[in-house]
């Protein structure tokens, strides 16, 4: 079994964000724990 091409760091990150782009969803979920995160550090 051939291992699979590695890719860049910047490339994973674009396909990371077309993802959460489609699934918004998720970014709805991200965006709430970053807020909590926030709140608990302030």
């Amino acid at each position: 079994m051939r291992r699979p091409i590695k890719k860049s760091f910047s490339e994973l990150v674009q396909e990371n964000k077309q993802e959460l782009l489609r699934d918004s969803e998720a970014l709805e979920r991200i965006e709430e724990k970053l807020e909590e995160k926030q709140l608990r550090k302030a």
